[in-house]
């Protein structure tokens, strides 16, 4: 396409996002995501984020559609400033967590506390190699005897035992900071 071509075929794309157009707003999605989802994850870091910036990004568009001036270089321009727009509310959110989170953290509620406890050693149990992680997870929350565990993962009793001597030893390493 040449590029009087083009900038006409943006500002009819604009106008038909404008009138309200599902077809104009998919091929706005088709041109521009990527580089939406580009500035997104570039800006946040996180590809979670950036495709949760993306969708919002077209979502806003549709709903605010009646706030493009429909030319030829606005459609991408705007969406991009709904990006901008998009990405400080990710990054104020994520403060306002950490904030919520320190203040939680700074008080001495005791169901707190259980819940980080608790928080912490299922992290440390899903970091122990399997099948240590399998045989505590068994004993200790679904209350399985050792010949269970044995049967249930077809090992040998004695090396149902071991792994479980083995994997608390790991845990509490882990836990006063020494592995």
């Amino acid at each position: 396409m040449e590029p009087d071509e083009e900038a006409e075929a943006r500002r009819v794309l604009a106008e038909s996002l404008h009138s309200g157009s599902p077809e104009a707003l998919a091929e706005a999605y088709r041109r521009w995501a990527r580089l939406i989802y580009t500035i997104a994850v570039r800006s946040l870091e996180s590809a979670a984020d950036a495709e949760d910036v993306t969708q919002q990004v077209f979502l806003a568009a549709w709903t605010g559609r009646q706030t493009l001036r429909p030319t030829a270089d606005a459609l991408p321009r705007w969406l991009v400033g709904i990006a901008r727009h998009r990405i400080a509310d990710t990054i104020a959110q994520r403060y306002r967590g950490r904030r919520t989170l320190a203040a939680v953290a700074d008080q001495p509620d005791p169901v707190v506390a259980e819940t980080a406890d608790r928080l912490l050693l299922a992290h440390e149990v899903a970091a122990l190699p399997e099948p240590r992680r399998t045989v505590l997870t068994l004993a200790y929350l679904h209350d399985c005897t050792h010949e269970e565990i044995a049967r249930r993962l077809d090992l040998p009793l004695g090396t149902v035992k071991s792994h479980l001597a083995r994997g608390l030893l790991q845990l509490r390493r882990r836990l006063e900071g020494g592995e």
